[in-house]
């Protein structure tokens, strides 16, 4: 436990207590929070989802940002068929994903379907990688406001972070590489491309990771897993309802600090994304909330620069 004289106070964590700042369990939150101080950063590891998480969920001119899997199909090299198709699945599948009210069980049974048709779409052409990048270069200015002081910060304080993807591993890793944010700390898991011997696409790797098996079944046999034995506080960053289960079952996990960003009808969705996640962030375009957290756990004490 945090020594009395040393406890820091939700109340008077002023950015705690912005007005799009949702806390159910305020207790539970600035309990969590003064015993990853107490911890400190050899205890901690970040765990965050990609797709308007880490990029945002709308610009600044109100525009939204593409999805890692929208990247993709933007290459020039992509058949239209191939585009039509994807799109279609998407205008399917996609309600189901962000469904509140449908059990997790029947969504996973989509999810699957979802994931397999794309897998299947994406055979038998060529598509040279470095198209990715050329796209990825237009897209890495989508990265929330902050994103970089906050993985610069957690790779200087030599914190594991799992970039844990559901979307196109491929466009992920090229859009952090662009953006400067892939640091030695920062481990990708995701959907990635294979190809055949003859240089065709062949669908994707194993594992197949969708929103809803982004847990221990997909992290099992990665470097990161092995790396975050002995890290037991966790702080998790994701929009969709699934994300907030990304530490299910890692190795140890004493406090998990589930950060939601939600944008989506904030008036319908916000009490079951306040059921899921301890801290919901209503239409927040930046990387504030987590860099406050890592300075204080950082600092022992209040954040200065918020």
């Amino acid at each position: 436990m945090v020594g009395q004289a040393t406890k820091l106070h939700l109340d008077e964590i002023k950015i705690l207590n912005s007005e799009h700042v949702k806390i159910k369990d305020r207790i539970k939150v600035e309990h969590m929070i003064n015993e990853m101080i107490y911890g400190g950063r050899n205890k901690l590891q970040v765990v965050s989802d990609f797709d308007y998480t880490i990029t945002k969920q709308r610009l600044n001119n109100g525009e939204k940002v593409l999805s890692s899997f929208g990247m993709f199909n933007c290459c020039k090299s992509l058949p239209s068929d191939v585009i039509k198709e994807s799109q279609n699945l998407f205008n399917k599948y996609r309600p189901i994903e962000i469904d509140p009210h449908m059990p997790t069980a029947e969504k996973v049974i989509f999810m699957i379907e979802w994931w397999t048709k794309t897998g299947d779409l994406l055979k038998g052409f060529s598509l040279a990688h470095n198209e990715i990048d050329d796209v990825a270069v237009r897209f890495k200015d989508g990265l929330r406001d902050g994103t970089h002081e906050l993985f610069r910060d957690l790779n200087e304080l030599n914190v594991p972070c799992l970039v844990f993807s559901a979307g196109l591993g491929d466009s992920v890793v090229s859009v952090l590489k662009q953006a400067k944010v892939l640091h030695p700390n920062v481990k990708v898991v995701s959907n990635f491309l294979q190809y055949n011997s003859e240089g065709l696409l062949n669908g994707f790797q194993e594992k197949m990771i969708h929103t809803f098996n982004k847990n221990e079944t997909a992290l099992e046999g990665t470097d990161y897993y092995d790396l975050i034995h002995d890290r037991d506080h966790v702080i998790i960053m994701g929009d969709s309802l699934g994300d907030a289960g990304m530490a299910d079952g890692m190795p140890v996990t004493t406090h998990i600090l589930k950060i939601g960003f939600l944008f989506d009808h904030p008036e319908h969705n916000l009490p079951k994304y306040m059921d899921t996640f301890d801290i919901v962030l209503i239409d927040d375009q930046t990387m504030n909330i987590p860099r406050a957290i890592l300075e204080m756990i950082k600092t022992k004490d209040y954040p200065k620069i918020f």
